[in-house]
């Protein structure tokens, strides 16, 4: 008889998990399939509290998953390098099932355990393999767009659900732990593929124009469930489907997942330098003034200080005002990108490290098909676009709620008489800007020009 242990970490789903197929065919007559999961305090003592609660959410669907075919989520607390393969041992599984891994401490916390025993690697967290697609020179793809035209060529069907019923084991170890904050969105994959369901629905209702409302527009909201892995990024593209302008534009946006998923499992050491090293002698500021002004929204730019409001406060941050926020912090500042990267990925529900460290070396111009450096985000103008009767602005910077839909985005250029009728007092109620947008574009285009 032989057992099997699935060790499960951002997959913690049923449907469309490779490795879970995997263990289960690995199962001779009798034998009995463990599904592990670590809770290693290196990664759940060090996030926000509602992304913990998230993954508590996700882990008791999981739970409920697996007792509705007569087993449990094994759960136990401490170093992976020690449980997973003490737990091999106890049930006698000869080797661990996994699916890959891409950062740099992941891959190096399963290079530890595999000292000890063999895992088993299957591909469930990207749409293609990160070392799959490759150059006509056999090298990875630094650039998007070639990269996009080949990864349309490699895309793979989902895996079914396998047959998993009676042959869980039920042991569920130290339990899934309570939560003492209230998650804040229904986690798992119950959850998930109900989400995914509603916005195959409305995806051709405008997604490819709306996106990048701020205010309401057709975004798919999927990036949690890919995160945590409650969603298969394949079965996510086999229910999408092809067909339609929105549609494919949807596939575009998880060809880029899968991109800088290829970048950071081939380039590991862009979690914290430079994409293109050139851009290491850039000479940052980093003040300290202006970096709590921005992660506290007093800026004095009501689109800056709105976003980053929304995101300390619910871990939600709509894309096009991720780019807004990152660009102010990057260019504008000239604040390090590192420093940007780490307070979004403490805070963002959905903060994978390699689509974090991805887009914010790209809005920074320092990263793998980045943005030119001279395009810098005028706030204000895209508080204009994208929020054009300051919905967004009053929801999360209510002390502006009474100024009229033109001067909302820019407090500092209203007149004494429209600030006083609006009750806003700039430097009392609300900060004056703490810098000129202009001045601050032209600074940056010196200090980059200069590389």
């Amino acid at each position: 008889m032989t057992n099997a242990l699935l060790w499960v970490r951002n997959d913690a789903r049923l449907d469309d998990n490779p490795a879970l197929d995997g263990a289960i065919g690995s199962l001779s007559a009798g034998g009995r399939l463990t599904v592990l999961f670590v809770l290693d305090p290196r990664l759940v003592d060090h996030v926000a509290p509602p992304r913990r609660a998230l993954l508590i959410a996700g882990l008791r669907d999981l739970d409920a998953s697996l007792t509705e075919f007569g087993g449990r989520l094994l759960v136990r607390h401490g170093d992976p390098a020690v449980l997973v393969p003490e737990t091999a041992a106890t049930i006698g599984a000869p080797d661990v099932w996994v699916n890959r891994s891409i950062t740099p401490f992941g891959r190096s916390r399963d290079q530890q355990v595999q000292r000890a025993i063999p895992l088993r690697t299957m591909d469930g967290t990207t749409t293609v393999p990160p070392d799959q697609i490759r150059t006509g020179g056999n090298t990875p793809y630094r650039v998007f767009t070639p990269y996009w035209r080949s990864w349309t060529d490699h895309t793979t069907p989902p895996t079914l659900h396998p047959s998993v019923d009676g042959r869980i084991a039920a042991n569920h170890g130290d339990g899934v732990p309570d939560s003492d904050t209230e998650a804040p969105m229904a986690g798992g994959e119950s959850a998930a593929r109900g989400r995914l369901a509603s916005f195959a629905d409305v995806i051709d209702s405008g997604y490819t124009e709306m996106r990048d409302d701020v205010t309401g527009g057709v975004a798919s909201g999927l990036s949690v469930d890919l995160k945590y892995g409650w969603l298969g990024p394949r079965r996510v593209l086999d229910v999408v489907g092809v067909g339609t302008d929105d549609r494919d534009a949807f596939r575009r946006q998880v060809a880029w997942r899968d991109f800088y998923a290829q970048v950071m499992y081939e380039w590991p050491e862009t979690l914290e330098q430079p994409f293109q090293p050139k851009f290491s002698s850039l000479q940052w500021l980093d003040d300290p003034g202006d970096i709590e002004a921005w992660k506290t929204g007093a800026t004095g730019f009501p689109i800056v200080d709105a976003a980053m409001r929304q995101l300390v406060a619910t871990g939600r941050l709509h894309n096009r005002l991720r780019m807004v926020a990152a660009s102010f912090l990057t260019k504008d500042l000239l604040v390090d990108w590192r420093i940007g990267e780490r307070f979004f990925r403490h805070h963002l529900l959905d903060g994978d490290t390699a689509q974090n460290v991805g887009n914010w070396q790209w809005v920074a111009g320092t990263g793998a098909d980045a943005a030119p450096y001279f395009r810098v985000f005028n706030p204000t103008t895209q508080s204009r676009r994208w929020d054009p009767t300051g919905a967004y602005i009053r929801r999360w910077v209510p002390e502006l709620r009474s100024l009229s839909d033109r001067t909302i985005h820019e407090p500092s250029s209203s007149s004494p008489e429209e600030l006083a009728d609006a009750g806003v007092r700039l430097g009392l109620d609300y900060p004056a800007p703490i810098i000129d947008h202009g001045w601050a574009r032209d600074r940056a285009l010196a200090a980059y020009g200069r590389i």
